[in-house]
């Protein structure tokens, strides 16, 4: 597929950043704004990404595609649902306008992710501009890093304080064949104890979740494998229009759990039952959502990592002016 690069758009995301380390300017980067709530409040000069937007390349036979940062996420599943083909890692969207760029830059996984993996398992490439307004390319199809880091993989989860991702390469999967979830009405340390023996068997399980008593789990295979693991596991069929719906207010946090508090607490899947009162878990008991004010407090970094840190912000920005978006 031939493009010609929107070389506009890179050069006022490069004169822009330029002028904000030349100043001391910090930098908000920001596409549509879906995930403003995440982290410590966000400040700094909004730097807007969604005007470089656009599939650059897609091959379906060739399980890729090549998107920049500004494009709308629904616009992107659209393309992939045409040819049923998917991110395997459901990222969530929780409100309209969600951009490929602040997908990767957040680095946050849907209910499927106990099956496929996480964000940074299916970013091949990036191309992003530093602090020092240079615009690099790592990883996909494009080059090998030389730079001593996995570039590709450090831009997921880093919010925007490293670098703005321009664009990115994505590896995509085919959708299953068929889906089914499940329901059964149990106590939370037996539904722990359930998930992990369910997840040491090789069943089909591409999601499961416990709230308020009733685990909830999401078959996806072939017809057959479906048949199969239904009449090993039992419990009660969800119809197909429901299960959607309830993944999906999952995905995006729209489940009536999420109203108020919420606190977010990945533990080792095992973990016995939080003491806290109002729970869901996830992931096969490794998510584990908190509400209430009893919540259990983040270990902060240990010294070493938290020096590594420092010492890899200075390298993508050395004048601080990602930082500041998202204190720590």
């Amino acid at each position: 597929m031939l493009w010609q690069r929107p070389m506009a758009a890179i050069d006022d995301f490069r004169d822009r950043i330029r002028a904000a380390a030349r100043d001391a300017t910090p930098l908000r980067i920001r596409g549509g704004g879906s995930k403003d709530f995440y982290g410590t409040p966000a400040t700094g000069k909004i730097l807007d990404t969604r005007g470089h937007a656009g599939i650059v390349s897609y091959e379906p036979t060739e399980l890729y595609v090549t998107a920049r940062c500004g494009t709308p996420l629904a616009e992107l599943e659209r393309a992939l649902d045409e040819n049923n083909q998917m991110l395997a890692f459901e990222p969530p969207h929780y409100a309209d306008g969600t951009t490929v760029g602040g997908m990767v830059a957040a680095g946050l996984s849907g209910p499927r992710r106990v099956q496929a993996g996480p964000v940074r398992d299916f970013v091949l490439g990036v191309e992003i501009i530093d602090g020092k307004a240079e615009l690099m390319r790592f990883g996909g199809r494009v080059m090998k890093n030389v730079a001593g880091y996995d570039v590709s993989r450090l831009m997921c989860g880093s919010l925007g304080t490293l670098a703005l991702i321009t664009e990115v390469t994505l590896k995509v999967l085919p959708r299953p064949i068929a889906e089914l979830s499940l329901r059964f009405e149990m106590p939370q340390d037996r539904a722990i104890t359930r998930m992990n023996e369910w997840a040491g068997r090789p069943l089909p399980i591409s999601a499961s979740a416990w709230h308020a008593g009733v685990l909830t789990v999401r078959l996806s295979a072939g017809v057959s494998g479906i048949r199969s693991a239904r009449e090993k596991l039992g419990g009660e069929a969800i119809p197909d229009v429901e299960a959607r719906e309830f993944w999906q207010s999952l995905r995006d946090q729209t489940h009536a759990f999420f109203a108020g508090d919420v606190r977010r607490v990945p533990v080792p899947p095992t973990t016995p039952p939080l003491a806290v009162e109002e729970q869901l878990l996830e992931w096969n008991g490794g998510l584990r959502w908190v509400r209430g004010a009893a919540h259990p407090q983040p270990a902060a970094p240990s010294p070493v990592l938290a020096t590594l840190q420092e010492r890899i912000r200075k390298v993508f920005d050395p004048a601080g002016i990602f930082v500041p978006c998202r204190p720590r």
